[in-house]
């Protein structure tokens, strides 16, 4: 696996476009260094990644340099680590929000809420969650801890929703 260096300057009042390259590395996966220096993984979409926030650092006036890192097993070893917490932190959040709507879930049909605006709302929320799994998986290469718990509490939600789904089915009559 390699590794590439981002450090940018931006003048001070532009907070925007500070923010838009915080944003943009922050969804590649990049792992922040310090302020202004980020470590991205090379491979496809980090590059991809890469550039489009690269890009956004020239389109606002500043100066952005990029570093191929050629670093002892131990620095690798070390940025590697940074990488994986910060996904394992992701997937932690992650974890969470399934829990969330699973007890959504759960509060609807305690209370026997069947109905299509409800099965709606419910099922926009598990297609956050799948587009957020998606993501994660695309990025976590190292394989964080909490990745396997991620992908069972969102095929446990799934079928939460298609079990939801059916009552709601049930008590419209089958149209």
């Amino acid at each position: 696996m390699g590794w590439r260096i981002l450090t940018y300057r931006l003048s001070g009042e532009q907070s925007r476009h500070r923010v838009a390259v915080w944003r943009e590395l922050r969804r590649v996966g990049a792992v922040a260094l310090q302020s202004a220096t980020w470590a991205v993984p090379t491979g496809d979409g980090f590059d991809e990644g890469l550039e489009r926030a690269t890009a956004l650092v020239k389109r606002s006036g500043g100066q952005a340099l990029c570093f191929e890192v050629a670093a002892s097993d131990e620095t690798l070893a070390a940025v590697e680590s940074l990488y994986t917490a910060e996904r394992e932190a992701e997937w932690v959040e992650f974890c969470s929000e399934c829990d969330k709507s699973e007890a959504e879930l759960l509060g609807e049909i305690d209370k026997e809420k069947f109905t299509l605006a409800e099965l709606d709302e419910e099922e926009q929320n598990v297609d956050r969650l799948r587009r957020w799994y998606r993501e994660l998986r695309t990025k976590d290469i190292f394989a964080a801890p909490s990745a396997g718990r991620g992908e069972r509490r969102l095929k446990e939600v799934s079928e939460l929703l298609e079990d939801f789904a059916e009552r709601v089915y049930e008590a419209r009559g089958r149209p």
